[in-house]
């Protein structure tokens, strides 16, 4: 139902725009033309369009946020007594089964008989519900359409209103982007608290043992888990610096390539295929870590009387190299050929070489972009999981040898967080432990690279 009044607004929202349109041309004959108006004709139909659309979204969004909250507690409200009288947790499971019948999934065990009846329920609550919003949207959008229409006049100032409404709206997609931000962090950050209120926050970030396996019952092998994270710290810098080790210079020197030397015919021709390693499925990038590449590191090895496990960091760093060279070749390339020919140009009539135009202007000159396209890059492969469980396992070996088999930050949250949960365990929240150090990390970095792009700035500016 949602999908269709959404569709019904846009429709609606589109005829107001042409109706306002048309109006204002007919009230353009009677005055000179287009220049006796105040503002342009779609200026007035997209005034049309907004005062009809507007208020639509509004109640379809509050109506949604308020939906399903409302009808739980009718449901709720509904059930036998003794049922509702049951602790929350217990009544939270007894609603998801009213849900999942209600939405067709497959249930753990045969529903009670009051399940059926309060998945009944609910199904004639939502139609109602729907059929309700639709009939309060509609109404809404002809009132507000009507009288947005007929106040267009020569002298209405169309442009300006419009300019008003969609600078508040920017506005508040702006302020909606930052209050998610903070919503993020507030939700890792809470979860995060929670864990260190039962495992101290030194043993975590100083701790050497890393087995999250917690029993269920006191008395089970291994019920106090080890917690230090070191281990999985040390795994994810590794990776990442042998995947940088490996990106950086191939990206860079292929966006020196493409922009200093290469024809124009062959540049189009290779940039393309390098940006195609970016759209790459990373699980594809997985398969062929774990069936080409380590393979192939473990079979040289014994060539040279090395140990290299079949799931080492050298072969999951590798892969994950390759998979982000475009991202520093692709943005290096643009930085680099958005430099001025005129820098060029003086550098070479002054005597230089072209390499020694390139190392000493060309480069300088778009160290800003450069230091951003390595920046993302590193927040790539710090963020990939995939390719690391299937080539790099998920042991967490604390070491700096690139032939063992160690495991990262985000291997650990997913296999934390896989299957069903309880979030009050240490098991489960040293997952948000681990997020919040990851987002922290990233952070850091972005103020180093902002702090080496401003020093360079000054300096060459």
């Amino acid at each position: 139902m949602t999908s269709y009044i959404f569709l019904t607004i846009l429709l609606l929202s589109g005829s107001s725009y042409l109706m306002g349109r048309t109006k204002a041309f007919t009230i353009a004959k009677n005055v000179g033309g287009v220049k006796g108006l105040h503002s342009l004709p779609s200026h007035y139909g997209m005034l049309t369009a907004l005062g009809c659309a507007l208020p639509a979204f509004i109640i379809l969004a509050v109506w949604l946020l308020a939906e399903s909250p409302l009808i739980t507690s009718l449901i709720t409200a509904g059930l036998p007594p003794e049922i509702a009288g049951l602790p929350k947790s217990q009544l939270g499971l007894i609603i998801n089964d009213i849900q999942n019948v209600v939405s067709g999934n497959i249930v753990s065990r045969e529903p009670e008989p009051y399940v059926l009846e309060a998945a009944q329920h609910y199904r004639t609550l939502q139609s109602l519900s729907g059929w309700s919003l639709a009939i309060i949207i509609l109404s809404f959008m002809l009132v507000a359409g009507i009288f947005t229409y007929k106040k267009i006049t020569p002298e209405l100032q169309a442009r300006n209103k419009v300019e008003k409404i969609v600078s508040f709206l920017l506005l508040l997609c702006a302020v909606f982007a930052i209050f998610i931000t903070i919503g993020i962090v507030l939700s890792v950050l809470f979860e995060a608290i929670r864990f260190f209120k039962v495992v101290p926050i030194h043993e975590f970030l100083f701790g050497l043992d890393w087995s999250p396996q917690t029993a269920m019952r006191s008395d089970q092998v291994g019920s106090s888990g080890a917690f230090g994270a070191v281990p999985v710290f040390a795994g994810t810098a590794l990776i990442s610096m042998i995947a940088m080790m490996v990106a950086v210079p191939i990206g860079l020197m292929s966006a020196i390539y493409l922009s200093e030397y290469a024809s124009s015919r062959i540049r189009s021709f290779v940039k393309p295929l390098l940006e195609i390693l970016a759209g790459i499925p990373t699980v594809v990038y997985g398969f062929f870590a774990a069936l080409v590449v380590a393979p192939f590191f473990r079979d040289s090895g014994t060539l040279f009387n090395l140990s290299i496990s079949s799931e080492s960091a050298l072969a999951a760093g590798v892969v994950m190299g390759i998979m982000i060279i475009p991202f520093v070749s692709s943005l290096s390339d643009d930085v680099i050929h958005a430099v001025p020919q005129s820098m060029r140009d003086g550098s070479l009539a002054l005597g230089a070489t072209k390499s020694e135009t390139i190392k000493l202007v060309i480069i300088p000159a778009a160290l800003p972009g450069i230091v951003g396209s390595i920046l993302l890059a590193v927040s790539r492969a710090i963020g990939e999981t995939m390719i690391v469980v299937m080539a790099a396992g998920l042991s967490a070996n604390l070491t700096a040898n690139p032939f063992k088999a160690v495991t990262t930050v985000t291997v650990q949250i997913v296999t934390l967080l896989v299957g069903d949960q309880e979030f009050d365990s240490p098991k489960t929240l040293v997952a948000f432990a681990l997020g919040l150090f990851l987002f922290v990390f990233t952070l850091l970095l972005n103020i180093l690279a902002l702090y080496v792009v401003r020093k360079y700035r000054e300096q060459y500016e």
